[in-house]
């Protein structure tokens, strides 16, 4: 009995829990009608958007310390490759060249507990993409960039590393 009493007070605490307490991250996709390329449609744009949204989400809580907020204003997006129209059918095929890195420009804000902890803007790329190792075995469509967004916040928000298998 007081084991289950012991369990339901720990609940409540972790429930009633302030969310300021919990890392988290807020993405903000600005001008993106504008951006380089992130997707020919509106639809893929939006595909776009939504999977990089739940991958700095992820990241946030794997590198992010509880207290932590980061506020992520994505200005720009260019995705690896080039859209090259198939001759036949209604569909585009994105070629992969040396010459077309993916490339993100961003601007963000870490606070801790309504301080602030750190902030800047950068434009994140790499040239040598295509030679990401675990890339090729890899059938997700933003790999690349996804990797981009993984090397930056292991760069710039090495305080806490939770280790978990990688997946793209």
């Amino acid at each position: 009995m007081r084991r289950n009493f012991s369990l339901a007070v720990v609940l409540a605490i972790v429930i009633l829990a302030p969310a300021s307490s919990f890392a988290g991250v807020q993405v903000r996709f600005i001008g993106s009608d504008r951006y380089t390329d992130a997707g020919s449609f509106e639809s893929s744009r939006a595909s776009t958007e939504a999977a990089l949204r739940a991958h700095l989400n992820r990241l946030g809580k794997r590198y992010l310390v509880p207290g932590q907020t980061l506020s992520i204003d994505v200005l720009d997006i260019d995705l690896a490759g080039q859209n090259e129209p198939l001759r036949f059918g209604p569909s585009d095929l994105r070629v992969m060249r040396g010459v077309t890195p993916p490339r993100i420009k961003l601007r963000y804000a870490l606070t801790e507990r309504g301080r602030h902890i750190r902030s800047g803007e950068e434009t994140l790329s790499d040239i040598n993409y295509q030679m990401n190792p675990s890339a090729h075995l890899s059938s997700d469509p933003y790999v690349y960039e996804k990797a981009l967004l993984d090397d930056w916040f292991r760069r710039i928000f090495p305080g806490r590393q939770i280790d978990r298998p990688h997946r793209f």
